[in-house]
């Protein structure tokens, strides 16, 4: 089986539709799948709800898809360097279930392997309880979050053999691994492909078992989500 497509949009062509749920790997802009989601943009489909830590920024990442009015929904952690995103949320314009940080991680895992949900403290008492389930174990009350199962994964690895097994790159490795177990569909934008067995097999961070279609895309942007310079006398 050819994991291997020749462009970005090949390789969501026949996969990705309208209404679907999507999610999309990375942590600001670190590890995100630039050529993916640009081609997830040019594909014009809409109604979309995106599990992703943030969207992006202005313009750049998901970012462009809310330009564009794409998403409907966003399943996220942190939003806070969005403009556009504050903007539709505000307005009524964009659904937002707000997720804590580690239940975000943990729904994706869940739902890599196999577990429809589990129970975790964190958000007890607060907004994120509401309309959930709640148990007393040990005297402590626990909330019941249901895991996550895109229908389309888009994730960022640093290298890929033609098998689809993956290597990511320091910290751009963050959600990536987990958003790639929970699709039911994943491809993997990668910056180098590689013959199958040229990878050790322990350097290899996540088996091709997960990975669907593999894209090339040899000189992302990386684009910094915020630089500060401070100036300092002398320097």
């Amino acid at each position: 089986m050819n994991k291997v497509y020749p462009s970005a949009a090949a390789a969501l062509d026949g996969v990705v539709h309208d209404s679907q749920l999507l999610a999309v790997g990375g942590f600001g802009l670190c590890g995100i799948p630039e050529a993916l989601i640009a081609a997830l943009r040019d594909s014009g489909k809409r109604n979309l709800t995106v599990i992703s830590n943030n969207a992006g920024v202005d313009g750049f990442g998901l970012g462009q898809l809310l330009e564009t009015r794409q998403i409907r929904k966003m399943i996220s952690s942190y939003v806070g360097e969005n403009k556009e995103f504050e903007r539709q949320y505000l307005a009524g314009e964009l659904e937002l279930e707000f997720t804590p940080q580690g239940t975000l991680a943990e729904k994706l895992r869940a739902g890599g392997c196999g577990i429809p949900a589990f129970f975790t403290r964190t958000g007890v008492g607060t907004l994120v309880a509401e309309g959930k389930e709640t148990r007393e174990f040990d005297g402590h009350t626990y909330v019941m979050e249901r895991s996550l199962v895109p229908d389309v994964s888009l994730v960022k690895a640093w290298k890929a053999d033609t098998s689809g097994n993956l290597v990511f790159r320091l910290t751009a490795r963050n959600f990536n691994p987990a958003v790639a177990m929970a699709g039911r569909l994943t491809v993997v934008e990668v910056e180098e492909i590689v013959p199958t067995g040229s990878i050790d097999p322990d350097g290899v961070h996540l088996p091709g078992i997960y990975v669907n279609r593999i894209v090339l895309n040899a000189s992302p942007e990386k684009r910094i989500e915020k630089r500060t310079i401070t100036d300092k006398a002398g320097a």
